[in-house]
């Protein structure tokens, strides 16, 4: 008898590779993460092969893994995309909402039990996206990224972001003494939507000189801060969404000196959302758990 590969298993494998964290994996699947580590050993079990390199506190795909992952993504997506089309239960009571993947990851899971405690009856269906790609034609509420108020639709001002020099605890040790010389010894990494935050940082900071060894752009703030908490180099974090990162002592500050810019995260009510109190009631649950504890 042929043995079944559970779907959750293969589910976990598919966002554990995207992010690079079982402990991320886990609070976009709410489980945790030896739950997530438990359901992948069994997948790598059953191919007999191992899908991940595991570090302390990293992970890494390994060429089957990736090769693996190429295969197993599409048939997934494809799958959870026909499911959700089949899914009528309460469609009425669905809230879709589209925010960017690091702010869902970081911020928006941790305290999502704390709405679906309160409205049990109140389905949501996130659609994460990368920091600079427009929100979703299907979403009915959005979160995003801007250095001014939206035009042309009703926003809701939620809290600034700041950007700090960050690097991990070998890194910082070894370049501590250094002072802002360290610029000069080691990659400097950054988003690339925005590319000239790093020369705007040595700006406040009062460098003329700005000469850095290297600049490396990265096109998701997972992979700024996964480049900079394995050592590749310092890189520029925003806060406070990764405040876990510091508290979980994953990253360390290198310099007290922090960028201050006018990127603010909103939450953007679209037109088609008139008379559905669901959603009133989830953009007020938003904007008074995002506005007032992280400003």
């Amino acid at each position: 008898m042929p043995i079944q590969t559970p779907i959750r298993g293969l589910r976990a494998f598919c966002i554990a590779s995207k992010c690079l964290s079982f402990k991320h994996a886990a609070a976009q699947l709410y489980l945790t993460p030896s739950a997530v580590s438990h359901q992948i050993k069994q997948l790598e079990a059953q191919l007999g092969m191992s899908l991940f390199k595991r570090g302390t506190r990293t992970i890494e795909l390994t060429s089957d893994g990736k090769q693996f992952y190429q295969s197993i993504h599409p048939i997934i997506n494809q799958l959870e995309s026909t499911i959700s089309q089949f899914t009528t239960k309460q469609q009425n009571q669905t809230i879709v909402i589209s925010l960017p993947e690091f702010f869902a990851s970081e911020l928006f899971v941790p305290q999502l039990s704390e709405w679906s405690e309160l409205n049990p009856d109140i389905n949501l269906q996130l659609e994460t996206i990368r920091t600079g790609t427009s929100p979703t034609n299907t979403a009915d509420l959005s979160i995003v990224l801007a250095n001014s108020k939206p035009v042309g639709s009703i926003s809701h001002d939620l809290f600034p972001i700041r950007y700090v020099a960050a690097c991990n605890k070998k890194l910082y040790t070894k370049l501590k003494h250094l002072g802002l010389d360290a610029l000069k010894q080691t990659p400097l990494i950054l988003h690339k939507a925005r590319p000239w935050s790093w020369h705007q940082w040595a700006d406040n900071v009062g460098i003329d000189d700005f000469s850095p060894k290297q600049i490396v752009q990265f096109d998701s703030m997972f992979g700024v801060a996964r480049a900079a908490q394995q050592g590749m180099g310092i890189a520029l974090i925003p806060l406070p969404l990764s405040k876990s990162w510091f508290n979980e002592e994953l990253l360390v500050k290198i310099f007290e000196e922090e960028l201050n810019t006018q990127d603010r995260y909103y939450l953007i009510q679209h037109e088609h959302m008139d008379d559905r109190n669901e959603l009133e009631l989830f953009a007020n649950w938003v904007t008074n758990t995002f506005s007032d504890e992280y400003v």
